[in-house]
């Protein structure tokens, strides 16, 4: 009887390889050829896989969005589980900092890849819609209206991290940053001290 082959799985083998290579080269230098490399399969099972390198691109985006879902802890209150997404996206330990790393790359990488910026930007609009619909539910018509804090938290997520990848700030500062914008977006009093001035 012929092996069974989980083609999800094999699927999912070359898309870690390609955000290996990916964080290590970026996107524009990353080849069928190189991710076969890096999974240790011939050239020929990419293309198996993936007809293109867009397709194959796109594939790796759904794979580093189902695992940071996956690591979401469903929250009932709203501004808890806005923080626990937008965690997932600071890189923090060396999963989200490769995640970071690929995903500086994938908005380069975008900037001349229409498909693949229609990717980003339908999973960008998802996302602020779901941190604007929290925020409206927990904070009704707080000082912000939704949809602007949602894009502010989303956009100033994306700068700290690109610092914390950088080395230009450190990751408690970044989280501190970010708990300080939840709190204006939810309307809630300053949880962070103010620091003294250098």
């Amino acid at each position: 009887m012929p092996k069974q082959v989980d083609h999800h799985e094999r699927r999912t083998l070359l898309a870690d390889a390609l955000l290996r290579v990916a964080a290590e080269r970026g996107l524009m230098d990353v080849s069928l050829r190189h991710v076969a490399a890096e999974a240790g399969v011939t050239a020929g099972m990419v293309q198996h896989y993936f007809r293109t390198k867009d397709e194959m691109m796109i594939f790796a985006l759904d794979v580093v969005a189902a695992r940071v879902q996956a690591r979401l802890h469903d929250d009932p209150d709203p501004r808890r589980l806005v923080r626990s997404l937008l965690v997932q996206l600071l890189p923090l330990d060396a999963d989200r900092e490769l995640e970071g790393r690929v995903a500086v790359a994938y908005h380069a990488y975008a900037a001349t890849r229409p498909d693949v910026a229609a990717r980003l930007e339908e999973d960008t609009r998802g996302m602020r819609a779901a941190v604007a619909e929290r925020i409206h539910a927990a904070a009704g018509s707080g000082p912000l209206d939704p949809e602007i804090a949602a894009t502010g938290l989303l956009a100033l997520v994306e700068g700290l991290a690109v610092h914390v990848l950088g080395g230009h700030l450190a990751p408690a500062d970044a989280l501190a940053t970010l708990d300080a914008h939840l709190d204006v977006a939810f309307g809630e009093p300053a949880s962070t001290p103010p620091r003294a001035a250098p």
